[in-house]
């Protein structure tokens, strides 16, 4: 799905139908409303709040009328799945909240840069497929210190910290500068 058009759709969808809703996006699609990347995702991940059921209904009805226009909009396009990583953002990041999107019934706020920043890197370190969106975010080797930390705090395993290092150093190398 191309965000950008997708989420200024789901708005008109939204007034239509008469309910706002207002959250916190991470991810791939706020980086494309940030104007960051321009690349499609597959979801727009909420971690604040919990998307009430009537608003899922919506994004589900939403879902399949894209669909049947010959959309690729997936159910579950408009999901919770990274709710719990709110609970290990920095402190204060509710206080670093920056718009990503203003609409008449749909806002939403993307994380701060730096804390947006350390989920991307966190993700990268995880999943091993963010690495485009974090070139694009072009961190400085200041930045990409700052987020070393706490990114070798989310995992247990004991060879996360040194996997983390690897990963990270291999992204600053790619940017130009070494950590």
């Amino acid at each position: 799905m191309k965000p950008n058009e997708i989420v200024a759709e789901f708005d008109e969808f939204l007034r239509v139908n008469k309910t706002t809703f207002t959250g916190v996006a991470i991810g791939g699609a706020p980086l494309n409303l940030l104007g960051i990347i321009s690349r499609e995702t597959r979801n727009c991940d909420i971690i604040d709040p919990v998307i009430p059921k009537a608003i899922q209904d919506l994004a589900l009805d939403f879902a399949k009328k894209n669909r049947g226009r010959g959309g690729n909009v997936r159910d579950d396009w408009f999901n919770n799945g990274p709710i719990s990583l709110k609970e290990k953002l920095p402190d204060g990041w509710k206080k670093r909240l920056q718009l990503a999107f203003k609409g008449k019934a749909l806002t939403l706020y993307t994380l701060g840069r730096e804390d947006l920043l350390k989920t991307k890197l966190f993700a990268l370190c995880d999943r091993g497929t963010d690495k485009i969106d974090c070139v694009a975010m072009h961190p400085t080797k200041e930045e990409l210190k700052g987020a070393i930390t706490w990114v070798k705090d989310q995992d247990g395993n004991p060879d996360w910290p040194k996997h983390v290092e690897n990963v990270l150093a291999d992204l600053a190398k790619d940017l130009g500068h070494g950590l």
